[in-house]
């Protein structure tokens, strides 16, 4: 059966996204599902995360999509596979503009390895480029985190514009697989009203999973680079990262 590949999207940065990628995917992986993740980001945040140097990789995405290369992809970390990316992933998005189909890039490097696994994440940039695009063309599914802040909530609205854009267009398949709220703070009244308006505005359109609080843990087990779970396996924050893995899991 051929995986499911979910984009973790969101156009604003700092929402969790490329955090999200790695400790989802750590969590599937624990299910005993095969796991691929992609850095779809020209900031390689996602390859760093999992131990690796960009500027020491000989292949990255990039070569997939820019030069339509066989897609790299390193194997056995933390029980997952990763294709990496690096800076030169930049270029590819200008690169990409002028190219015939573009958009299609990444969907066609998946073709060749899409049976092998159960579960393709894919961390989007925080733009609304030609590699995020690119990105929800390819998936099955998108993921949305969205940070328990009013200006980030506000946000959402051209979010979505763009989802329902690429559903009208280039992905007629494409489903949202949920939202996911983050770095809520319930301490503060901004933190417990965007999640309350979170909850409102945008179950009616998917589902919202349980909800990822801030934590310090989760930027220091990125700085060690390895999932919050073999970090600090006591968080509170693992047991709802489980959740989410587990209501993620068997999708349609």
């Amino acid at each position: 059966m051929a995986a499911k590949i979910i984009a973790l999207f969101n156009q604003s940065g700092g929402v969790g996204k490329t955090t999200l990628t790695q400790n989802l995917g750590y969590h599937l992986g624990q299910l005993g599902r095969k796991v691929l993740l992609v850095d779809d980001d020209p900031q390689s945040s996602l390859t760093v995360f999992m131990g690796l140097e960009p500027t020491e990789l000989k292949k990255t995405l990039y070569d997939a999509v820019a030069k339509e290369e066989e897609i790299e992809i390193i194997h056995d970390l933390f029980g997952m596979s990763l294709a990496p990316a690096s800076l030169t992933l930049s270029t590819a998005e200008i690169e990409l503009v002028g190219a015939i189909m573009g958009e299609l890039r990444l969907k066609q490097a998946l073709e060749t390895v899409k049976d092998d696994y159960d579960y393709i994440l894919i961390d989007c940039p925080p733009s609304l480029g030609i590699l995020s695009i690119m990105s929800l063309v390819a998936a099955t599914h998108v993921l949305v985190p969205v940070q328990t802040e009013f200006k980030a909530l506000k946000g959402t609205e051209l979010l979505l514009n763009t989802i329902v854009r690429v559903l009208k267009v280039a992905n007629k398949k494409l489903k949202i697989a949920g939202f996911v709220p983050t770095m809520c703070d319930t301490r503060t009244a901004q933190g417990e009203n965007s999640l309350k308006s979170i909850y409102e505005q945008l179950s009616k359109i998917g589902t919202v999973l349980p909800t990822i609080p801030r934590a310090t843990d989760f930027a220091n087990a990125s700085q060690s680079r390895k999932p919050l779970a073999l970090y600090n396996p006591k968080h509170p924050a693992v047991e709802i990262l489980q959740q989410i893995a587990k209501q993620l899991d068997g999708i349609q």
